[in-house]
């Protein structure tokens, strides 16, 4: 039989570390491939498998996101991460499609956003009841 992984007691270390190393992803691209990607119609054109990264992260955020929402104590917790996942799969999707002219340098907010909740979640909402955590 297979051993389930604890989710709960794992969701925001996920969480943290996926939206690290997206936000290493995001700023590493244009070092890594300035140097030797050509152009193709004004855009650097990077190998396929790096862009596959991206949805990479977005899946990974989003299951750490569904856990420690489900878990935490705190209700605004479950709004703030919710939406900063939103807004991070709205730049990576937009990113890909094009929908609106956005600044890439956007992604380093929910970025930002998400590691950060995560940690806070970790520390201060992951209780079995609302007394032992920091107040609202």
């Amino acid at each position: 039989m297979l051993k389930t992984i604890n989710f709960n007691a794992k969701s925001d270390i996920l969480g943290s570390t996926a939206s690290t190393l997206c936000l290493a992803h995001c700023l590493a691209t244009p070092f890594l491939f300035a140097a030797h990607a050509g152009h193709v119609h004004g855009h650097h054109e990077h190998p396929f498998w790096w862009g596959v990264l991206d949805l990479g992260f977005i899946v990974l955020s989003m299951v750490a996101v569904y856990w420690s929402a489900k878990n935490t104590s705190k209700n605004w917790m479950r709004y703030a991460l919710w939406l900063s996942w939103g807004f991070l799969a709205f730049v990576i999707i937009n990113e890909k499609l094009a929908f609106v002219h956005i600044v890439e340098e956007i992604i380093y907010i929910p970025s930002l956003v998400l590691v950060a909740l995560h940690l806070y979640n970790r520390k201060y909402c992951n209780c079995a009841n609302e007394s032992c955590c920091a107040s609202d």
